[in-house]
């Protein structure tokens, strides 16, 4: 099998259209279809079913591309390896973490490495799902639950603690709860449990209908915790929110600080493969060091 022209395939079956893998390989329209429909010919199989909204692979079309996919991920570790292999480090870094932490946390301290490192083309992908770190969708990430896939390697970086907040906005209207109990009567922003992988997302909710045998109202559902840290600055209810979170936006009131949740550690993790890459170790170092600084 030419080696282009696979190429071309798991840019056309990552992108879903010609249109689409044509802007990325800066091809025409026209050379993309060229080049599958030689493919197709030379396995004498359909790769892709074509319909009006795009592609959509066939059983055979599955197959090949797990494992073009899988190639194209040992190559670009290779490369990585290779580029590692250069005294400054340099090449490009893809994290990956949870929105709240790599929008409120992250993204404010990031210039400082970048400075650092300017050789390092840097991307952070903020998302509450776990991406497969061994098929390089990401070369690292910090998660705020342990890490499930084998072969990774993980670094604690800190015990990240959870207590109740509120704005001065919405106290101001409500009340300030004097127990847990009378959160009862108050507004909670929650979590979408389908959608967040970290355990008893919503302590407080749980907590408030174990303590009273009522069920809470919930305000509003979201499914990140940035949103709902966001919607708790608008007054919206109450939260249970990490203490880092609510520490970046500065004046949010903590409330009834008896009651706290259960708290995650945060890791940093990684392929193996990628242990002894210098570009992970100095963004290893970096995020060590800002988390010392941190009170989470």
């Amino acid at each position: 099998m030419d080696w282009d022209k696979l190429r071309v395939f798991h840019a056309v079956a990552e992108a879903g259209s010609f249109t689409h893998a044509g802007e990325i390989l800066h091809l025409s329209q026209s050379a993309i279809s060229r080049q599958i429909g030689a493919l197709e010919e030379s396995l004498s199989v359909r790769l892709f079913h074509r319909h009006a909204r795009g592609l959509l692979l066939t059983e055979q079309g599955e197959m090949l591309y797990r494992t073009v996919h899988e190639v194209f991920s040992k190559l670009s570790m290779a490369e990585a390896q290779l580029t590692d292999s250069q005294e400054r480090p340099q090449g490009p870094l893809k994290i990956v973490t949870t929105v709240g932490l790599g929008s409120l946390w992250l993204t404010p301290r990031i210039k400082e490495f970048i400075e650092l490192y300017p050789d390092i083309e840097l991307t952070v992908i903020t998302t509450d799902q776990d991406l497969d770190l061994t098929m390089r969708e990401a070369d690292c990430a910090v998660r705020l639950t342990p890490p499930t896939q084998a072969d990774l390697v993980q670094r604690r970086l800190t015990r990240v603690h959870t207590h109740v907040f509120a704005s001065p906005e919405y106290l101001q209207e409500h009340g300030m709860p004097e127990r847990v109990a009378d959160l009862a009567d108050h507004a909670l922003v929650v979590n979408n449990e389908d959608q967040n992988p970290i355990p008893n997302i919503n302590w407080l909710y749980n907590a408030v209908r174990d303590a009273t045998g009522k069920v809470p109202r919930k305000a509003l559902t979201l499914n990140n915790l940035y949103g709902i840290f966001r919607a708790v600055e608008a007054g919206v209810g109450l939260a249970g929110l990490p203490d880092f979170l609510a520490r970046e936006a500065r004046h949010l009131v903590r409330i009834l600080p008896e009651l706290e949740g259960p708290g995650n550690d945060a890791f940093f993790v990684y392929p193996e493969e990628l242990r002894h890459s210098r570009r992970i170790g100095v963004l290893r170092d970096f995020l060590v060091s800002k988390v010392a600084e941190t009170r989470f």
